[in-house]
């Protein structure tokens, strides 16, 4: 496969981009080589300038439930436009997106719209803190949330595959507030708060998708709830990845377990920028201008990405079928990648919720994020080359999750089984 024009744009890039690359992932430092650099996408295929064309599993990182170019959001993504791109006002659109998620989400009174998962779980800590009139946060080692200072603590995703938990440039002073638990480990939250009086809030996501795929046990997710209530702590569920991708009412609608606040992002945008928080009436109240707590940002809501979000949502909502239909080619997917990795030696975990898949190249089951770091990286990294060269796109990190979207059929699934079956053996 010849991707030299990728190699030519990527020395281009790196001259005026730190890296080459807008986001660090992209690099594919992780797995070797050039990343491709892609001209268009359509349905479940990404073209590459080279004219590659790739059975897209990444679909931007989770956003396109309905592929590439999908005809309905694309017409009202240009229906807004041609208005106008953005008014720093407010406009009823918002309104009706916002009203979408509300009465989807159980616990959802009220929600604020802003332009990233980043910007959304960074102002639902500090309405937390606000709230609760405390410091301190718990998070989860692994799980990541955006590059918001207090929470580049042992983070998951891009900041292992560089190796680098903790960021330059983060004070000292901002992540003294920041304690650390283990995933699935309740007796580590419990440590948390006995070392602090003063924690506002504890965010998890419920389903990590950043340190590759590990959903939470339902049991540790009821007990995280319990210990909050106990202590008088906020539980945020960080669902920028798992939003409307694990089922139609997310994580949340999986396990059972209400938080205080839910964070959002991809999804609801359909493919644009955006990101959210909201949570129960009393907590988002709290908010400027109602409240104290100061939130604010001239693109939040912009009409755009708030009538794509729209378009899509209101299409998933008239197809919730299409989530079984999502879970069964996931797990057609992943079993079949096990049954050939075992042919050929090797032993690979897999776990698929709703839309989302993620493989381990580890013999255990993972379950926290120690369990993720004793996966083979070189190994990943071979069997990312190998399906990359013949024609599917996996997500360039061991630590990284997959997606399906309407637009993978079958015997899409059927091809990528046979073409991982040639890699397996290869590697092995």
């Amino acid at each position: 496969m010849d991707m030299q024009n990728s190699k030519n744009a990527f020395y281009e890039a790196k001259k005026v981009i730190p890296g080459g690359v807008d986001s660090p992932v992209r690099a594919f430092k992780s797995v070797g080589g050039t990343p491709i650099f892609i001209k268009k996408g359509h349905g479940a295929y990404l073209r590459d300038i080279d004219g590659n064309d790739y059975v897209d599993f990444v679909q931007s990182w989770g956003p396109l439930i309905f592929g590439h170019c999908d005809k309905d959001i694309q017409k009202a993504v240009i229906k807004s436009a041609k208005k106008g791109l953005s008014f720093g006002a407010p406009t009823k659109i918002e309104t009706k997106l916002a009203k979408k998620i509300c009465d989807l989400f159980d616990g959802i009174d009220k929600i604020r719209f802003v332009s990233s998962g980043t910007e959304a779980v960074m102002s639902a800590i500090r309405l937390a803190r606000g709230y609760t009139r405390r410091d301190d946060i718990v998070k989860f080692e692994g799980c990541y949330h955006g590059h918001s200072d207090s929470l580049l603590v042992q983070a998951g995703s891009g900041a292992v595959t560089f190796g680098t938990p903790s960021s330059p440039g983060v004070p000292a002073d901002f992540t003294k507030h920041t304690l650390l638990a283990k995933y699935n480990d309740i007796q580590s939250v419990k440590e948390c708060f006995v070392n602090s009086k003063d924690i506002a809030c504890v965010i998890i996501e419920p389903i990590a998708g950043n340190m590759g795929l590990i959903p939470a046990d339902i049991e540790f997710l009821e007990e995280l709830k319990k210990v909050c209530e106990e202590n008088g702590a906020l539980l945020i569920f960080d669902e920028v990845m798992s939003g409307f991708r694990a089922s139609l009412k997310g994580a949340t609608g999986l396990v059972g377990v209400k938080p205080d606040l839910i964070t959002f992002g991809k999804v609801i945008g359909g493919g644009m920028p955006v990101g959210a928080f909201g949570g129960l009436g009393e907590v988002m109240d709290q908010l400027s201008p109602d409240g104290p707590v100061y939130q604010a940002g001239t693109l939040s809501g912009n009409p755009v990405a708030m009538h794509a979000g729209y378009a899509s949502l209101k299409k998933i909502t008239k197809n919730e079928e299409i989530y079984e239909e999502f879970e069964e080619k996931a797990t057609t997917l992943m079993q079949g990648f096990q049954k050939e990795a075992k042919k050929a030696g090797i032993t690979l975990q897999i776990n698929v919720r709703g839309s989302m898949f993620g493989f381990f190249f580890n013999e255990n089951e993972v379950k926290n994020f120690d369990d993720a770091l004793k996966s083979d990286t070189k190994m990943f990294a071979k069997f990312h080359e190998g399906m990359l060269t013949r024609g599917f796109y996996f997500a360039c990190s061991q630590f990284e999750t997959g997606f399906i979207s309407t637009k993978i059929s079958d015997k899409m699934i059927e091809k990528s089984i046979k073409a991982a079956s040639k890699v397996f053996k290869e590697i092995a």
